[in-house]
């Protein structure tokens, strides 16, 4: 298992192999694995994969179901809502460009810490630029010659 320790949850209400995020009520009993205390094996894959997208960067939910050659987006989606606030969860992100609700900012801070491709909209509000942000799994911070995880 990829050690991530030292990571505060956030990802709406994330959950780090199986333990509860500080300040949370009891666990529901229908999340993917319960609560073993160690991942379910898509969920490593998940989080391993958006342990790799390197800074400035970002992979769709789709993308990622894609690059590891199961699930689909919402079982990455889930992944991510459970688990994810142990890696770097804004890179891996709604197709649309929107920010996570309810964690824009946090999010937005990363991306122009990292200088992640940004543009606005005619209203002003800010979007992932899609086109130039969007990772393919190839090429730099994809670790080597492994290609999928």
């Amino acid at each position: 298992m990829v050690a991530r320790t030292g990571a505060p949850a956030g990802h709406q209400g994330a959950r780090r192999y199986g333990t509860e995020a500080s300040g949370e009520g009891s666990a529901a009993s229908g999340t993917m694995g319960g609560m073993s205390g160690e991942l379910p094996a898509y969920a490593e894959r998940v989080l391993e994969a958006a342990e790799r997208i390197p800074p400035g960067r970002v992979m769709t939910y789709g993308d990622v179901a894609e690059w590891l050659g199961e699930g689909g987006p919402r079982q990455v989606g889930r992944v991510m809502a459970l688990y994810g606030g142990a890696v770097p969860w804004w890179r891996v992100v709604r197709a649309d460009g929107v920010p996570l609700p309810g964690h824009e900012r946090r999010a937005l801070e990363h991306y122009r810490a990292e200088g992640t491709p940004l543009r606005e909209t005619p209203s002003g509000e800010p979007r992932l630029a899609m086109r130039r942000a969007r990772w393919d799994g190839h090429g730099e911070g994809a670790g080597g010659d492994e290609g999928h995880i």
